[in-house]
């Protein structure tokens, strides 16, 4: 008697990934007068980092408002209408990974 179980599928650790292009978003010439986006994706030490970002553009920028976002989990995508609101409510946007 033969056993003609179907073979498991193999996992090839050398897969391809494939991504689009993306162009990177123009520099501003300064940080004066625009309105800031802080995105801090909730680890350890994310906070802390953008904290004295912040105060290094308070003190070299004027005219500045700041508006802070925080991701639920640093282990999960920010949700798709959370990243609209922080691109439609800011001119550029600061973001770290604290860990």
């Amino acid at each position: 008697m033969t056993n003609h179980l179907p073979s498991p599928p193999v996992f090839d650790p050398r897969g391809t990934v494939t991504t689009a292009a993306v162009s990177l978003a123009p520099r501003v010439r300064s940080l004066d007068t625009l309105r800031i986006g802080i995105f801090d994706n909730s680890k350890w030490n994310a906070s802390k980092l953008l904290r004295a970002v912040m105060s290094r553009v308070e003190r070299d920028a004027s005219g500045t408002t700041f508006t802070r976002y925080t991701k639920e989990s640093f282990s999960r995508l920010a949700p798709d209408d959370l990243l609209d609101r922080v691109a439609a409510e800011n001119d550029v946007v600061i973001s770290a990974i604290g860990d």
